[in-house]
């Protein structure tokens, strides 16, 4: 028998003080103190829905199912036909493991293909930008290996929703912005606008959102799961009878009809080969602190090397968002995001990457003297990361072309175009942070098959779009040229950091390109500048955009600089005077979602946005 819990929200409009980095503002949101779990994700139904769970006495990686199928059920950002990254620390072995729950390319989709198409990169939207459904596999494995719930205990939640739950209003209007997109796929209409012909196509806010379909697809996951236990069958043989339904019977076969039928690639045999990875993640220690994300199939590895690179420097000396403090960020950046254009991808496909030479203190320490302190260096281009690990780089001769493709220059964007291109950097993802007194740690940066979608015929699922990410031309990442079996390098970058091995930091954005860059600053503000969790996670964050965009044109935008409306207009100045063209914004923090680990008090301290819908809630 399970001991219930009581669910209390603690997540009312507080105001506390910012400490230990000079600002006199407020934090919007209160930090959310729990003593057993906490429960974090984008929407307030889908942090309920973990309540629920821990309240049936579930730990915090049923909670983070829960929560999962929760903002899929809500196209919080995605679906279930998207992708799913994890981090979890293991109490019982003490270790991190990572989830590599990402699609991958389907039969026939090769460079040749898509330019015979006319296309340049994968297309954003459509049956043409799919990859392989990651999600289902991704929440049913975390389960079966790390959770203690059935499967129909955790997706009750979810299939209660997909019977029917009021649609907000921040989905609602992404739906309706998006539906002359939508109307283009037959089944997708049918689920996400029904009032065609009226003024407002889309759910309203606060009318029951109905889904049969996708219902009746999680119906069938659950009625695996019941038949293999009345079989006689133990509890991880009942989950791999759910995974074998939609990866090898019925639900997949209708995908891949329902797939095919507006024109995707991909097939029976590309779900029934798809693989989940468990996997070690990388990680790195920054002044004594060990910070883990996942490796170069997501820009994860990314923070890593700019943690290197930042931590022989005198952050705090340069004061908090001071233009020596964020001259220096952006240049970090600059070297870090302009390996990961070149140097990331799938590390179950070939070529190897070269990682190990990429995480190196002393390559980081090369790449930092290219630094100039006095302005920004918009000609920066990847470094050689393969003497740091005892290899020759056999791709050296596609640097001379680094500085060739897909430039803008800010000053010259149009409004629109500068519109487009934020949102871009910046749009997408959910994410998830759990935590539990028996000391599991559950980051999740789930995504994909986001609103406008296809939706892969009566199975309810939306298809992901994650193929856009990939590149057709060796010489602009040859790591990450469109394949069949392979695996886009995606954006999508969970966290984890541990001192005195235990449990310090858990973390996760929603966004683009943005992810690493937020996650970035926000451990700095907690380790350099003393922020607690919820002030880390409001605070006035800025956004480089010199990196090709991982999304439709990949355009790279050196010198453009977006900062916090609360920059003083003198450090503005300043940062102008070094190069930069600035664009200002009310909200720069993501919006990040945080557990802080009070080991001094055995408790836990939650942080959630300050903008958006991030809801958490702690007990």
């Amino acid at each position: 028998m399970r001991a219930r819990t009581t669910i209390t929200t603690v997540f009312m409009m507080g105001a506390m003080m910012f400490q230990g980095h000079g600002s006199a503002d407020r934090t919007e949101k209160p930090v959310l103190h729990g003593r057993n779990w906490v429960a974090i994700t984008g929407k307030p139904l889908a942090a309920t829905a973990g309540a629920m769970i821990f309240a049936k006495g579930g730990n915090a990686v049923d909670a983070a199912c829960a929560m999962l199928g929760a903002v899929c059920t809500m196209y919080d950002v995605l679906s279930w036909g998207g992708e799913t990254q994890a981090l979890i620390y293991n109490p019982a072995t003490k270790k991190v493991v990572g989830i590599n729950a990402l699609g991958v390319a389907p039969t026939g989709a090769t460079p040749e293909f898509y330019k015979s198409q006319g296309y340049e990169y994968p297309p954003p939207h459509g049956p043409l930008s799919a990859v392989t459904p990651g999600t289902p596999g991704g929440l049913i494995t975390m389960l079966a290996e790390y959770g203690t719930m059935s499967l129909a205990e955790v997706l009750a939640p979810a299939m209660a929703m997909a019977d029917g739950y009021p649609m907000d209003k921040e989905i609602g209007d992404r739906i309706e912005k998006e539906k002359d997109k939508i109307k283009d796929w037959l089944y997708s209409r049918r689920v996400l606008l029904p009032h065609l012909g009226q003024d407002r196509e889309a759910p309203h806010p606060g009318e029951i959102f109905r889904q049969p379909d996708l219902l009746d697809t999680l119906r069938k996951l659950v009625e695996a799961e019941r038949e293999a236990l009345a079989a006689g069958q133990d509890r991880k043989a009942a989950l791999a009878a759910a995974y074998d339904r939609f990866y090898k019977g019925d639900i997949a076969r209708e995908f891949v009809r329902g797939s095919k039928e507006q024109g995707g690639l991909i097939t029976m045999e590309d779900m029934a080969r798809w693989k989940l990875h468990i996997e070690e993640p990388v990680s790195t220690s920054y002044r004594g602190i060990d910070v883990y994300k996942l490796t170069s199939w997501v820009q994860g590895p990314v923070m890593l090397q700019a943690l290197n690179m930042l931590e022989p420097m005198d952050l705090k000396a340069m004061g908090y968002n001071s233009a020596e403090y964020i001259h220096t960020l952006y240049q970090v950046m600059n070297l870090a995001f302009a390996d990961r254009d070149f140097y990331y991808g799938d590390p179950y496909f070939p070529p190897e990457e070269p990682i190990q030479g990429l995480l190196s203190k002393e390559y980081a320490r090369e790449r930092a003297k290219l630094i100039d302190r006095h302005k920004n260096d918009p000609l920066i281009k990847p470094g050689d990361p393969y003497p740091f690990e005892g290899r020759e780089n056999p791709y050296l001769r596609h640097l001379d072309r680094w500085l060739e493709w897909s430039r803008e220059d800010p000053a010259k964007l149009g409004a629109d175009e500068t519109e487009a291109l934020e949102r871009s950097f910046r749009s997408g993802t959910t994410s998830i942070q759990a935590v539990d007194k028996e000391g599991w740690v559950v980051s999740v940066t789930p995504s994909g098959a986001w609103v406008p979608c296809v939706i892969a015929g009566r199975t309810g699922i939306g298809i992901s779009q994650r193929a856009q990410s990939f590149v057709l031309d060796e010489y602009k990442n040859p790591f990450n040229v469109i394949a069949p079996g392979k695996r886009p390098r995606a954006t999508l970058t969970p966290g984890l950091a541990m001192k005195d091995g235990k449990p310090f930091l858990s973390f996760a954005v929603q966004g683009g390109d943005t992810q690493d860059q937020n996650l970035l600053q926000f451990f700095l503000n907690v380790v350099e500048f003393g922020m607690n969790v919820q002030e880390a996670c409001e605070a006035a964050n800025i956004t480089s955009y010199q990196m090709h965009d991982s999304f439709d044109d990949h355009k790279i935008v050196p010198g453009k600089l977006e900062v916090n409306e609360k920059v003083p207009p003198e450090v503005r100045e300043k940062l102008r005077a070094m190069g930069y063209v600035l664009s200002a914004k009310r909200y720069t923090s993501g919006p990040i979602n945080a557990v802080y680990f009070d080991w001094a008090h055995g408790t836990f301290w939650g942080g959630s946005s300050n903008h958006g819908e991030d809801y958490g809630i702690a007990w």
